[in-house]
């Protein structure tokens, strides 16, 4: 049978514009269906915005710190308008970028929403295109749970566009998009509580990096409050909001946050025409070459419900592409040592094992750990405290994990991520000489272990 196109992509993300690009690029006909924003959450409402915001809470500590290295600054001024204007200026400016990206590669650009129609075909404004393959990669969308109220909830895709910073702000998770937000809307000079319903935020990340971003969290003025969940929203009269714990603790706020978990886009995507199969949690179920139940369809990136990163879906992309328009090049994705960071201040960042997750695992383990305050701090009242955790297998001597929580701990732990997936050992830490001086360093001058 003669298609229109060899690969169909529905959602421009991350992960569907990279298979676009690189399928095209090896001689596919490819085409590529988008109804909201190219590039994806990423782009628009996630990463890219959100480090934005970011930088801009982190001058706050900037401005305090540098008067005690002789600056007088006056009296600094935050605008949120300014910052908000100026993010989504760039947002555009991206938005063009990935539309070029695809137009030179020779994608074909649908702008507008795609259904399947069967396993072959797709339509889009009112036409039908056939394609060998098809692929879904529309990604996920965040969501609140229903109880009394929560329509006077947002979510970080509201966050973003908020015409004015809330003085108060109540925000509600414990991942890693809780802690950013809510060290965000901190640093920008709102009172923050954050509450979470568990002992501890940030399940799945090293226990000694959770305890410590709790304490400086804490030193920074959040109110973090665990155990804690909301049993009905109400307005008052003047416009705040009324949070109801369960409890029976009381909490007035201008805005309530909600980051407790994204589902699946597959809205009106026409799954009831095919046979694509879904997991328990409603994500889209494939095998370890992004197949679906129905042989011709194809999904990746969060789609799938696996681990939901940027990197990941662009790996996932490639992968897809090269399996199926240059197989000679193709290796499947290696989801070991995949470096994270969350970009909470102090930031962290990690890659490898934590220390619970290789005992787990059958290793026997020797710890080293860290806990300074940086140096830039040495001149100020600042009392922020910088982690450092190396996790070892005993016998082999190779580094498991790398954990930090401080100053540009993402940046750093990239390098270590390299490392790591070359299989470093804690001798080859020790017998490398540091930057000096640098919090960096720390990571080759730990000696003595703190734990086995």
């Amino acid at each position: 049978m003669a298609y229109d196109f060899d690969l169909f992509v529905i959602g421009a993300g991350s992960g569907g514009v990279r298979a676009a690009r690189f399928a095209a690029s090896y001689g596919g006909r490819v085409a590529i269906a988008e109804s909201r924003y190219l590039g994806g959450t990423c782009v628009n409402v996630g990463c890219v915005p959100k480090k934005f915001l970011v930088y801009g809470a982190h001058f706050s500590e900037d401005f305090e710190q540098a008067k005690s290295y002789g600056w007088s600054t006056g009296e600094a001024k935050f605008d949120w308008s300014t910052l908000i204007s100026n993010k989504d200026r760039e947002i555009h400016r991206l938005n063009d970028i990935y539309r070029g990206l695809l137009g030179n590669s020779g994608v074909t650009l649908h702008e507008g929403h795609a259904k399947l129609v069967d396993q072959h075909r797709v339509e889009v404004n009112g036409q039908t295109y056939s394609a060998e393959h098809i692929l879904i990669a529309t990604g996920g969308w965040p969501q609140v749970p229903a109880f009394p109220g929560s329509d006077l909830a947002i979510t970080s895709q509201d966050a973003f566009f908020l015409n004015k910073l809330p003085k108060r702000i109540v925000v509600v998770g414990g991942g890693y998009i809780a802690v950013e937000f809510a060290s965000i809307f901190n640093g920008l000079g709102a009172e923050v509580t954050q509450l979470y319903r568990g002992e501890l935020f940030l399940r799945g990340f090293d226990d000694s990096v959770r305890v410590h971003l709790k304490e400086e969290l804490i030193k920074h003025g959040i109110d973090l409050q665990f155990n804690a969940d909301i049993e009905r929203i109400d307005k008052n009269d003047d416009g705040s909001l009324r949070v109801s714990l369960k409890d029976g603790g009381l909490l007035t706020t201008d805005c309530v946050f909600y980051a407790t978990g994204r589902r699946p886009m597959l809205d009106n995507l026409g799954l009831e025409n095919v046979d694509v199969k879904l997991t328990k949690d409603g994500f889209i179920e494939v095998d370890e070459l992004f197949q679906t139940s129905e042989p011709s369809i194809l999904a990746l990136g969060d789609i799938i419900g696996g681990l939901q990163l940027t990197p990941v879906a662009l790996a996932e992309g490639t992968a897809l592409a090269r399996r199926l328009f240059k197989p000679e090049q193709y290796r499947p994705v290696d989801y070991r040592h995949i470096p994270t960071a969350v970009f909470s201040l102090p930031n962290i960042g990690t890659v490898g094992l934590t220390e619970d997750e290789a005992k787990k695992a059958g290793h026997k383990v020797v710890v080293f750990e860290s806990r300074f305050r940086p140096m830039k701090l040495s001149l100020t009242g600042d009392q922020e405290r910088t982690l450092m955790k190396l996790v070892v297998d005993a016998s082999t001597d190779r580094v498991l994990g790398c954990h930090m929580v401080g100053p540009e701990a993402g940046e750093i732990i990239q390098g270590l991520a390299i490392a790591l997936k070359a299989g470093v050992t804690k001798q080859i830490f020790d017998d490398t000489i540091g930057v000096h001086p640098t919090a960096a360093e720390e990571f080759v001058t730990m000696r003595t272990p703190v734990g086995s």
